[in-house]
């Protein structure tokens, strides 16, 4: 198992222990564009990913990212989208990405407490607590 791997079990793991059970909204996937086009608009951006279908053989996959677009199943709970939408601003055009690293975090962090209100004290001593780095001033790297 790669370093890249570990860390991103362990925040599975933290996500379905800490995130899941604080939201379990449920966003059919004709609404989802209209939530990326909001929390996007939101943070300051401009031009946010696409939403499109998650392919039919992705059947271990619950949804991805890239900055340009967000493949989806036929709803998704909002912690998960706000987590892909985390992939999106650590991306960039050209395929670079932050993986699950500190950065990543950090940002998604961001997102679970400005918009689906959970508390940020609670999250950080929980990431803490499970031995996961974030960064608490990332900010989507094509801003610069």
């Amino acid at each position: 198992m790669s370093r890249a791997d570990a860390a991103a079990r362990r925040l599975y793991a933290w996500e379905d222990r800490v995130v899941a059970p604080r939201d379990t909204s449920l966003v059919p996937f004709a609404q989802l564009q209209a939530l990326v086009d909001h929390v996007w608009a939101a943070e300051g951006l401009r031009f946010p990913p696409r939403v499109r279908p998650l392919p039919r053989q992705a059947r271990r996959t619950v949804a991805r990212a890239t900055r340009l677009a967000i493949e989806a199943p036929s709803a998704l709970p909002s912690w998960i989208l706000l987590h892909e939408l985390a992939h999106a601003m650590t991306s960039t055009a050209e395929g670079e990405s932050a993986g699950h690293g500190p950065a990543f975090v950090g940002l998604y962090l961001h997102l679970l407490v400005r918009h689906a209100r959970m508390l940020e004290e609670a999250l950080a001593a929980s990431l803490r607590a499970a031995g996961i780095p974030f960064d608490p001033a990332a900010r989507p790297v094509f801003l610069g």
